[in-house]
C-alpha cells in the first residue's frame, strides 16, 4: 500500500522548452508560436502595454517544461514573484545578487562549451544531458541603469551582452522586458543582439524604432499605432523577419497562481538534473 494518502494530483505529461512556445494570436485571430530555445527575446514599451504579462506567459510555459531551469530577475518582486517556487534562482532588487548570479550563468557557460568541445558538437541537443536555461528579467533598466552605481550597472550590462552572445549554443535563452531600451538603459551593442522583439504600445515612432530596430516606422511598422486600450497588443519580430502584430496571451493573477503551484509541485517531484546542478554549484 502507498503510504501517500492525501489527494493525488494526475501528472499530464509536460512540455518541452525545446518546442515552438504559444504567445498568443495574430491579427487573423491565428495561434502564434515562437522557438525560444537557442535564441534570445527583447521586449519594450510604454508601461500597461502588457510587455510584462507576455514575459509571464513565456515563464509560465517554461515553468511546464520538463527540460527548463528558470532563473527569474525582478526588481519589482511582484511582476515575476508568483513564480519564485518555480525557480533555481529568483533574484529581486539586489543588484549585487544579479551580478553575482550573472557571472555564475557565465561559469556553467564556460563549463558546457567545455562539453561541446569534448563530445565534438557545435551547440546542445535536445537530447544531451543539460536541460536549458532560461533567463527571464523584467525591467532591465533597474538592474542596469537605477539601482547602484555606475560601475555596479555597467557590470551588469557586460554581464548580460555575454550571455546573449554565447549563451545560445549552450541552451541559455534570456528573455527580457523593459519600457524603453534606449542606449540609456541598454547599451546598442547589447540591445543589437536579441534575435527577437516585441514592441508593445508606444508613445511615439522614435521608441518603437527603439524596440524593433531602426527603420521599421519608414516601412510602415509602429507601435505607436497601436490602440492604447488594446493592452497586450504589439509588433513581434520573430522567424520570418518582418514584425507581425499579435496580441499576446493574457494570465489573471488567478491563472498564475493555479499555474504557478501546479508547476512547482511537479518540479519539486521531479530529480534535480545537471541544469539545476550546474547552475546552483558555482557560488
Amino acid at each position: 500500500m502507498s503510504p501517500f494518502t492525501g489527494p493525488s494530483i494526475p501528472v499530464g505529461s509536460l512540455l518541452s522548452f525545446f518546442d515552438p512556445l504559444f504567445l498568443g494570436i495574430d491579427e487573423f485571430g491565428q495561434p502564434v508560436y515562437l522557438p525560444l530555445a537557442f535564441r534570445n527575446i527583447l521586449m519594450g514599451g510604454e508601461p500597461g502595454a502588457g510587455k510584462s504579462s507576455l514575459l509571464n506567459t513565456v515563464v509560465g510555459t517554461a515553468t511546464l517544461c520538463d527540460d527548463v531551469n528558470l532563473c527569474l530577475f525582478d526588481g519589482t518582486q511582484v511582476d515575476l514573484g508568483l513564480w519564485e517556487d518555480c525557480a533555481d534562482v529568483f533574484v529581486g532588487p539586489d543588484l549585487e545578487l544579479a551580478i553575482l548570479t550573472l557571472e555564475r550563468l557565465q561559469v556553467v557557460m564556460d563549463n558546457r562549451y567545455k562539453f561541446l568541445r569534448s563530445v565534438r558538437q557545435q551547440r546542445i541537443q535536445p537530447r544531451d544531458a543539460f536541460g536549458a536555461i532560461l533567463l527571464a528579467i523584467d525591467e532591465i533598466a533597474y538592474y542596469s541603469a537605477t539601482a547602484g552605481d555606475e560601475k555596479e550597472q555597467k557590470r551588469f550590462s557586460v554581464l548580460l551582452r555575454d550571455i546573449v552572445a554565447r549563451g545560445r549554443k549552450v541552451a541559455v535563452t534570456v528573455a527580457g522586458a523593459t519600457q524603453r531600451p534606449s542606449s540609456d538603459i541598454i547599451p546598442p551593442s547589447l540591445r543589437d543582439i536579441f534575435a527577437w522583439r516585441f514592441a508593445g504600445r508606444c508613445t511615439n515612432d522614435v521608441s518603437s524604432d527603439i524596440i524593433l530596430g531602426h527603420g521599421w516606422v519608414k516601412k510602415g511598422y509602429s507601435s505607436n499605432t497601436v490602440d492604447p486600450d488594446n493592452q497586450g497588443c504589439g509588433y513581434l519580430i520573430g522567424e520570418r523577419g518582418i514584425p507581425m502584430l499579435v496580441k499576446a496571451a493574457y494570465l489573471s493573477n488567478d491563472d498564475i497562481i493555479r499555474v504557478a503551484d501546479y508547476a512547482a509541485w511537479v518540479r519539486r517531484t521531479r530529480t534535480a538534473d545537471n541544469a539545476t546542478t550546474d547552475l546552483r554549484a558555482v557560488a
